[in-house]
Order: structure tokens, then C-alpha cells, then sequence
């Protein structure tokens, strides 16, 4: 049967989709979904002045906002009722990951199935919530106080605050239903695909200005084909490192019921190389670039010691790069250990009767793992590194863009990878349901 599966696996192509017709259904679905998210990073949120506020941002130059607008396709610098994203989303369902760690009650849900799931989810959601409002607050108050000016809110005060946190909550509220339609109806990974559309609705734009340099002379041409070269290089490594993977050798050992011998088998534990995926450059930029953001809305108003943190953490600082490398490293490892669970691991595989030639079951197995995940994430957290600093080194000499970092290229390319993988397994299906159809009308005919 696995035979089989490899089979069709590697004989289909992008081709059977016009015969697939649920998969055809999804695809249309996603797309139709992802419209509705990019209309909604256009449509501004009432109370300020949208000019106002672009002439601002400009002035400010980079720093938190950047980072998130590029993540939310360009609605913080149009101050949409998208502006807020998915991030509140993203930020609540890690804090509860770690809550499952540190509370049994929450444990226990998880290893509930998928009852235990949608009650998780549900936690998830209301804690969601929780967090856009205090964000959207956030922002509320922020905008008010933006530059050292009232200009971009039209009327201040409390009436203008509790419509930005209703339409703020509202709109990422309304994207994560969108996320979480796509994930059933659609192909999967729908809050990703989320963030897939607000970044690569980015790449026109940056593509555009770098060949408008190269054009009137501003950098010079080959320099422009370095940056597009740099750009398809960093694609490759990302997806060779994505792919990459450390396969740990088990046993089955044989045992005989009756006159039958069952087990003798082997396989293989696969560790990814990268377990944390992207989340740790996303939460590196969100705490580095916390202290230069909430300066540029009161700048007027600093502290001495704020001043001195936003200087030398200022985006292309030598200290910004060794902080930011170092807390990428540091959430690589801290995330690693809670997403993975070695003695988890190390159980399943005893309850099964797998083992570790040379290793005993158990607790041994379960360090034998560990020690593995630890070696391994040494190379993804230097891996996540480089592809982050790597561009911040290229912003520093050359002004690039944000839109193409190090964390939008990881992004889009693992997204695209999850997703091709998704397509995939529904084309597998399919084509399965068919030779089972077909068999079944053979052996009627009999």
C-alpha cells in the first residue's frame, strides 16, 4: 500500500486538478477568501486622516510599523480595519501552546482528541480577543499622541477610541473566520495564507522601485541584478533547509501470536531541522523594535534612558544585529521545546514496541531524542539567523526594503511548501477514491 502511495505520489501533476473537482472548489474558494482579507487592508478605518498620517510614517521612518505592515500587506500605513492582522491571532495561540506546558488542566484537554482541540480553540479565540482590544487601545492612543501632533486623528478622545478598538477587534476577528474557513473549506493553512498574500502583495511594488533606481541611475544595474540574484539564492537555501531532515533509525522487534510473527519492521523518526518554522524572526523583530516604536509616538516626551535605547537599537546599529541574532537563536531553542515534547515522543514509540538499536526504551530513548532535537536546532537556530541578518546587512549598506527580509522571503517560502503539500495530499486522495470505485464496479462485475 505504501508502495502505492509513493506511486501516484510521484506520477500526478498540477494537470489532474481540472479532474478534481472538490479540489478545484477549494482552490476557487481560497482565492475568493484571500480577496476579501486584501479588500479589507484598503478600507480605512473612520476618524483619521489618511494623509495625515502617510506623512508621518514617512517622517518616522522604520521600525515596529514596518515590520507589522508588511505582515498585515500594507494596511498599518493605510491605518485599515486590517491594520491590526493576524498577529493578535498568532500571539494568542503560542501563549496558549505554552500554557498547555505549564498548566495539567489544559494537558489534559489536549490530549483529549479533537473534543479537547475545539475547546482549546476556544480559549484560543477569547484570549484573541482580548489581545486586539488591548492593542487596538494601543494603537487608539498612539495615533492620538503620533509625532507630537494631533493631525492624523480628526477628533480625539474617548469617542474616537472605542471606534478604533470595535473596528480594530472587529477586523481581525473577522480575519481569523476568514483563517479558519480556509483551513476547512479551503486547501489549509489558512491564517498563513493570510500572511502570505499581505507580503507577496508587496514584491510589485519593491520589484518596481528597485528596477526605477536601476533605470534612473540611483543604484547602478548590476546591483539591481545582485539583489535579485541574493533573492533567488536565499529561496533555494530556505528550501533545501525546510526540507531538511535528521531520520532517526527504529526497530519493530518480531513477537509471535499463535503460530503468526508480527513486527521485525523498521522505519524512521524524521526530526525537522527547523521545528519553530518562523515564529522566532517574527517575535525577535516584535520585542527589538518595541522600544524604537513606542518613541516614535511621543518623541517630543523621551526619558534620557529611552533615548539611549533607541539609538543604539536603531534598525542597522551593530547592537540591533547582535540583539536581534541572539533573540532569534533564543526563541528558536524556546520554541522548539514546546511545540516537540521528547518524552512524549519516547513514550509513543515504547507503547508501539519501537526502540533505538543500542538504546533502551523509555527515559533513555527520550534523552537520546533530546540530545538529537538540541544538536539539530544548533543548526536551524544558525540557519534562521543567517537568512534574517543576511538582509539586515543588505538594508544597512544599500537601503532595501522590508518586504525583502529575511523573515517575508522564510514566510512566503514555507507557506508556498505547506501549501504545494496540501494540493498534493487532496490529489492523492482523490486519485485514491477513484481506483477504490474502480475496484468496486470490478468486483460487482463479478
Amino acid at each position: 500500500m505504501a508502495s502505492a502511495a509513493e506511486q501516484l505520489a510521484a506520477n500526478f501533476n498540477f494537470g489532474s486538478i481540472s479532474r478534481a473537482k472538490e479540489l478545484r472548489s477549494r482552490i476557487f474558494f481560497t482565492l475568493g477568501a484571500l480577496i476579501v482579507a486584501r479588500i479589507g487592508t484598503y478600507i480605512p478605518m473612520p476618524g483619521i486622516d489618511p494623509a495625515a498620517l502617510a506623512l508621518q510614517i514617512q517622517q518616522q521612518g522604520s521600525g515596529l510599523l514596518d515590520v507589522f505592515n508588511t505582515l498585515a500587506g500594507g494596511a498599518v500605513n493605510r491605518m485599515a480595519i486590517f491594520a491590526l492582522g493576524i498577529m493578535p491571532y498568532i500571539s494568542a495561540s503560542i501563549i496558549m501552546q505554552l500554557m498547555t506546558t505549564v498548566f495539567p488542566e489544559l494537558e489534559a484537554l489536549k490530549k483529549e482528541g479533537e473534543a479537547g482541540r475545539k475547546v482549546i480553540n476556544q480559549y484560543t479565540r477569547y484570549f484573541t480577543v482580548a489581545l486586539a482590544i488591548v492593542q487596538a487601545y494601543g494603537i487608539a492612543i498612539g495615533l492620538e499622541n503620533f509625532g507630537g501632533t494631533g493631525q492624523i486623528v480628526m477628533e480625539p478622545g474617548w469617542f474616537f477610541r472605542i471606534g478604533a478598538v470595535i473596528t480594530l477587534t472587529g477586523g481581525t476577528m473577522l480575519l481569523m473566520w476568514i483563517g479558519e474557513q480556509i483551513t476547512s473549506r479551503g486547501v489549509g493553512n489558512g491564517i498563513s495564507l493570510i500572511i502570505f498574500a499581505g507580503i507577496v502583495a508587496g514584491f510589485p511594488q519593491v520589484i518596481a522601485q528597485t528596477l526605477e533606481q536601476a533605470r534612473t541611475g540611483a543604484i547602478s544595474p548590476l546591483l539591481a541584478l545582485f539583489f535579485f540574484v541574493v533573492a533567488a539564492a536565499l529561496v533555494a537555501f530556505i528550501v533545501f533547509m525546510e526540507r531538511a531532515q535528521r531520520r532517526l533509525f527504529v526497530t519493530y522487534p518480531k513477537r509471535q501470536v499463535g503460530n503468526k510473527v508480527y513486527g521485525g519492521d523498521s522505519s524512521h523518526l524524521p526530526l525537522k531541522l527547523n521545528v519553530s518554522g518562523v515564529i522566532p524572526p517574527i517575535f525577535a523583530s516584535s520585542i527589538l523594535l518595541l522600544p524604537t516604536t513606542v518613541a516614535s509616538f511621543n518623541a517630543q516626551n523621551l526619558p534620557g534612558w529611552l533615548e539611549v535605547i533607541v539609538t543604539y537599537l536603531s534598525r542597522g546599529q551593530p547592537m540591533y544585529l547582535i540583539v536581534y541574532g541572539t533573540l532569534i537563536v533564543f526563541f528558536t531553542f524556546f520554541y522548539t521545546s514546546i511545540v516537540f515534547n521528547p518524552e512524549e515522543t519516547a513514550e509513543n514509540l515504547k507503547k508501539y514496541g519501537g526502540v533505538f538499536p543500542g538504546i533502551r526504551p523509555g527515559k533513555k530513548s527520550a534523552q537520546f531524542i533530546d540530545y538529537t532535537l538540541t544538536r539539530i536546532t544548533v543548526v536551524g537556530a544558525a540557519y534562521l539567523t543567517f537568512v534574517c541578518l543576511l538582509p539586515e546587512f543588505m538594508f544597512l549598506e544599500y537601503n532595501l526594503s522590508f518586504a525583502l527580509g529575511g523573515t517575508s522571503i522564510l514566510i512566503v517560502v514555507s507557506v508556498t511548501m505547506d501549501t504545494v503539500a496540501q494540493i498534493q495530499s487532496h490529489l492523492v486522495a482523490q486519485q485514491y477514491e477513484g481506483l477504490l470505485k474502480k475496484s468496486k464496479l470490478r468486483g460487482s462485475r463479478r
